[in-house]
């Protein structure tokens, strides 16, 4: 065999993972079981009274083994003891009672085993659920611009798989402590016989265990490494088959290339894995053949000795069964332990995400008490020296940025696609932290003050909202969810924003669910959805409401009604309004105009048209085309 394709030359060099990370060590695996204790940890924690029912049902099953090999012992050697005598004197109550006695511990070790795999599935249920709960709680504790980041979403998908597939670790290192346990009780019974079976079994087994090891790490480099790609797959598969993507693929002939491009990255991972599969299968049968070699060494072993009469009948069974039952755990221990090294090493992304934080904190967490936010804001907003910087990113989204947003005034954002205007609310509802400057809120910086609370006082509605696939009354309580059941509110938001008229038409009304996922779905145009979203703000209440392009997708005669009724939404609260309609940013109180990130011009319709500046060239633009 060549030396590239050697086990042994594989196991000790370490060669790059396809992450481009090297292999990891036997050393580094067994250092993965670190993450064990905090695991366990977690699994207590879910249900202490599961948990505890699970280990003792196992204490007991683990000891039924040995106890059924030693029934089995006294049976034969009574069978061969009575076989001996006259029959006249051949008494069989004592082995019967002896085969009674091993026909309980047969039905008992069957209903341990079924109470011990019931224990397992409900503690499995309820952890996947605790540690989901838990994963999207810490999600919602982290930053937007993590969630703008790649390496971010790779460990959240890492994290997300491990959230289902981690009970399966639960129930192997239950097993695993179970089989020690049980290996114990054997090996006492070996070791009294001939000390040296143990090493023989060691030989044989530790071979197919280190193979299984190295195979293991290969397994989990190729899935570690190819996230990124897995997450693309995800996509390609979504996007080559949705309702959300139809149109377009229809329309532009999009599904071959998608095919294209999903069956190459399928291919190319298919071929990775074949190769390491035939590796492993091939490896393992060689393995495999010296474990069956070191069990028949061993067996011969005890039936020369049975042969010599050293041993009876009975105690040749219970060694070859001791012998053959320990081999079996051996291997199980063993193989498991290549399977709990994996697992721990997954275990490591779920516990990766968990240990990644927030920047934007409030402000007792780090030793300060936030302020109470002002009720009513008296002052106002005040940009000073405001730049923002995404991460990772070389150019800046917004830079040098000063400008006042009093209290109660009505303020539009002006400018062309990708000049920061989504960026500049993003850190008025400091969902973003300035990278240099500050913002300040009646004087006080943004930073002293309790992000939750702060964000509670403002109204957002992004140009990209979501569409939610929940019922109508819940996608419009969306905007304040704690008065999910307050029917009278919801109607009254759905009115204000036209969003009534739309519900009117659905079968069940503010019960319907909206969005075609779900079973009964209807969705909705975009204009519709658009109502929708509306709403929510209406529910909001805030004392800042900002509403980005909020009108984009109505036509002319809803825009108008929006408007209107926009007016009295906005009475004695501050606003801040983005369109591309020039039409809609008149009726603020002023306008400032952003170019490249950088502050142009600020001021009322008029007085900037009066400047003949940046704002009244777009105007002017604009309204040519309307001529």
């Amino acid at each position: 065999m060549a030396r590239s394709d050697s086990f042994f030359s594989t196991i000790s060099a370490k060669k790059p993972r396809p992450d481009g990370k090297p292999s990891l060590s036997v050393k580094e695996r067994f250092s993965a079981l670190k993450n064990l204790p905090e695991f366990l940890r977690l699994v207590w924690q879910t249900s202490p009274g599961l948990t505890l029912g699970n280990v003792a049902l196992r204490l007991l099953r683990a000891a039924l083994p040995v106890a059924m090999l030693y029934v089995a012992q006294l049976i034969l050697d009574a069978v061969v003891q009575l076989s001996r005598q006259p029959a006249p004197e051949r008494v069989l109550a004592p082995v019967l009672t002896l085969v009674a006695l091993e026909f309980g511990l047969a039905v008992l070790s069957d209903a341990l085993g079924r109470g011990v795999a019931l224990l397992d599935s409900l503690l499995g249920d309820l952890f996947a659920n605790q540690t989901s709960i838990r994963l999207m709680q810490h999600a919602a504790e982290l930053d937007l611009d993590q969630f703008e980041d790649s390496a971010f979403y790779d460990k959240l998908e890492r994290a997300r798989r491990q959230t289902l597939s981690r009970t399966v670790l639960m129930s192997q290192v239950l097993s695993q402590a179970q089989d020690f346990i049980t290996m114990g009780f054997l090996a006492v019974g070996l070791v009294a016989f001939n000390p040296w079976l143990l090493l023989l079994l060691l030989v044989a087994v530790v071979p197919a265990f280190l193979g299984e090891s190295h195979f293991n790490e290969r397994s989990y480099s190729l899935v570690h490494g190819w996230t990124p790609e897995r997450r693309e797959l995800d996509y390609l598969r979504q996007t080559g088959a949705s309702d959300e993507t139809a149109k377009e693929v229809k329309i532009f002939g999009l599904s071959g290339f998608l095919i294209d491009r999903f069956r190459t990255l399928s291919d190319e991972f298919y071929q990775q894995n074949k190769s390491l599969v035939i590796k492993r299968a091939g490896w393992g049968t060689f393995f495999a053949a010296v474990g069956a070699a070191g069990y028949y060494a061993a067996y011969v072993y005890i039936l020369s000795q049975t042969v010599r009469g050293q041993v009876s009948i009975g105690q040749l069974t219970f060694l070859a069964g001791s012998f053959a039952r320990m081999r079996g755990l051996l291997e199980g221990i063993l193989s498991r332990f290549s399977a709990v090294a994996e697992g721990a090493l997954y275990l490591q992304d779920f516990f990766d995400f968990f240990h990644l934080q927030p920047r934007i904190v409030r402000q007792e967490l780090t030793g300060e008490r936030p302020i109470p936010f002002p009720r009513p804001i008296k002052q106002g907003f005040t940009f000073e020296g405001v730049g923002f910087k995404y991460r990772n990113a070389e150019k800046w989204a917004l830079r040098n940025l000063s400008f006042e947003l009093q209290a109660g005034e009505k303020l539009a954002l002006v400018g062309e696609n990708g000049a920061g205007k989504t960026t500049l609310v993003k850190l008025l509802s400091r969902l973003y932290d300035p990278t240099e400057g500050r913002i300040l809120l009646d004087g006080h910086d943004l930073r002293e003050y309790d992000p939750q609370e702060l964000r509670q006082e403002i109204g957002v509605i992004f140009q990209d909202f979501v569409r939610f696939q929940l019922p109508a009354g819940q996608n419009l309580a969306v905007g304040r969810i704690e008065e999910k059941d307050n029917q009278p509110r919801i109607e009254q938001a759905a009115q204000q924003s036209l969003a009534d008229s739309v519900i009117a038409k659905l079968p069940q009304g503010y019960e319907q669910m909206i969005g075609r996922r779900f079973n009964g779905g209807v969705d909705l145009s975009g204009g519709e959805w658009q109502k929708i979203a509306l709403g929510r703000a209406y529910m909001r209440d805030a004392q800042l409401l900002i509403l980005d392009e909020p009108t984009a997708a109505l036509d002319a005669r809803a825009e108008y009604e929006v408007f209107q009724r926009f007016k009295e939404l906005t009475r004695g609260k501050t606003a801040v309004l983005i369109s591309h309609r020039f039409s809609t940013v008149r009726m603020a109180d002023r306008i400032l105009v952003i170019e490249n990130g950088q502050f142009q011009e600020i001021g009322s319709h008029e007085q900037l048209l009066a400047r003949s500046g940046r704002y009244a060239e777009l105007f002017r633009l604009q309204a040519a085309g309307y001529q």
